[in-house]
């Protein structure tokens, strides 16, 4: 099988790309800026969905799902809420076509103009707060703890496969609270939940953050946010959660009877995380030869390919080959058994592969002979030669060892790629020459943090929640500083 896509050194752009396209994740569709997920892509983002929803339900949270469609005087409610995805949305203004006059074609009917314009939903918040003012009336309705499984439209004008496209699924949690406390408590345990995530499945090492006045959610107090580090030295935003306070119960009236008998706003919170998180697994693990699956989220866990030159050789390879998998099955573990006969080994090597499974066994005539097989780890490339009656058990623990080596690898790279600088010239000179984490102090101002983005196309990824004040001088603006914040150049 010939080399598929270029490598990460060439064009990294373009190796990503490929790898997406190759790797059978995903394809651009004929409907400009959206995507296909191709189903070997898909399986991976219902591991994904599987894991986060068991999590969201361990946390009391049950899953519901509202309208696609946001009424346009909806999204008006809460200023700073429109003014941040005005320049994203999708308005359907008509609801029927007809026949144009040459009969060639269907042209929008006018007469079927709607009353009023609707917002293919870019987010759900002004919906779902609508729904809330009818359900809360006492504190006895709180707290409120959905999560939904949706698909939303943002039109982006430059879009690229799982990173940023028009239209993309997610999952958006909505609750609802009593108490400031219970909200702010809230956010961030499910900033944790995102945290936990990414590392115990994806093997993504992240940094917990709050974001700046600048890069906060439109329409929230407060938003917190997970930033991961890809190997090209850019961060990638994986998770989000908003303390909304008050802003939406009050654009929306939602209002319930305290235990005191007082009338008070409800206090609220908004948190996500999309398909963007396919883009975050290919760009900080996989490598010029294809994907590198974390085995939590792979798939396939192992795959078998037979070596064989005749009928019979295979039937007996199958045949020891399904003890295996019965073996690894009873362990949880997925196999393929690759038995096509219209590929030669080679081949199928390289093609499982560029795919990113864990584990692949080669077993022939010979290895039936002395009873063995020989084992080859995707993460490292290695190979070893394994009793066969044992190599279940091996490739359970084998599994676990990849698991953490891809974690260590990816949060060794990131401590490799994260910079103390304490001037704006060294600032300039990791970013231009180096890439990664700039951990810089900043003066806490909207000026100072457009003026370093705009000369240097860095922003405020987050301000790090378990980094202690520091005292110190902004590098920008040389005004003093309360700590260090995390710059760097991002998707």
């Amino acid at each position: 099988m010939a080399k598929e896509i270029p490598s990460r050194s060439e064009d990294y752009s373009l190796w990503y790309n490929e790898l997406v396209k190759k790797a059978d994740l995903a394809e651009h569709s004929d409907v400009r800026g959206c995507m296909v997920i191709k189903p070997y892509g898909y399986s991976i983002w219902e591991k994904m969905q599987q894991a986060l929803d068991a999590m969201f339900k361990e946390t009391g949270h049950v899953n519901a799902y509202f309208p696609l469609f946001v009424p346009k005087s909806f999204l008006a409610r809460e200023a700073d809420h429109v003014e941040g995805f005005a320049k994203e949305c999708a308005i359907v203004t008509h609801y029927r076509l007809k026949t144009s006059e040459d009969g060639k074609g269907v042209v929008v009917d006018p007469e079927a103009k709607l009353e009023e314009e609707l917002i293919v939903r870019p987010t759900s918040e002004t919906i779902i707060w609508n729904s809330y003012k009818k359900w809360i009336q006492s504190y006895r309705d709180l707290p409120i703890l959905i999560n939904q499984w949706a698909n939303i439209v943002r039109w982006e004008m430059r879009t690229r496969l799982f990173l940023r496209t028009a239209e993309f699924l997610w999952q958006e949690g909505h609750t609802a609270h009593a108490t400031a406390k219970e909200a702010v408590d809230e956010t961030l345990q499910m900033l944790n939940v995102y945290a936990e995530f990414a590392e115990k499945f994806m093997a993504l090492p992240v940094i917990k953050g709050k974001k700046s006045e600048g890069e906060k959610f439109p329409g929230a107090v407060d938003t917190y946010c997970i930033e991961a580090m890809m190997q090209d030295g850019k961060a990638l935003q994986a998770g989000t959660s908003h303390f909304l306070g008050q802003n939406f119960a009050k654009a929306f009236d939602v209002q319930f009877a305290s235990k005191e008998g007082k009338l008070e706003y409800v206090w609220g919170t908004s948190w996500g995380v999309s398909t963007r998180l396919m883009g975050a697994l290919i760009m900080a693990h996989s490598d010029d030869d294809g994907l590198v699956l974390p085995p939590k989220l792979a798939p396939i866990h192992v795959v078998i390919v037979p070596i064989f030159r005749t009928e019979t050789e295979l039937a007996a390879i199958r045949e020891k080959a399904n003890l295996v998998i019965q073996d690894l099955r009873k362990h949880g573990v997925t196999v393929k058994f690759d038995d096509r006969d219209t590929q030669k080994p080679g081949f199928k090597f390289a093609e499982w592969e560029l795919k990113g499974v864990p584990v692949r066994l080669a077993l022939g005539p010979r290895d039936l002979e002395n009873g063995t097989v020989e084992v080859a780890r995707r993460d490292t490339k290695e190979k070893q030669v394994m009793p066969i009656d044992q190599v279940a058990v091996n490739v359970v623990l084998l599994l676990e060892e990849i698991q953490k080596n891809m974690y260590k690898r990816a949060a060794d790279f990131r401590q490799r790629m994260t910079t103390p600088v304490n001037s704006f010239d060294e600032f300039k000179k990791v970013i231009n020459d180096k890439g990664g984490f700039v951990s810089a102090h900043w003066d806490g101002t909207k000026e100072t943090e457009a003026a370093i983005k705009e000369q240097t196309k860095a922003t405020i990824r987050c301000i790090p929640l378990d980094v202690p004040d520091e005292a110190g001088t902004c590098v920008f603006s040389g005004k003093p500083s309360a700590r260090r914040v995390l710059f760097a150049q991002a998707y």
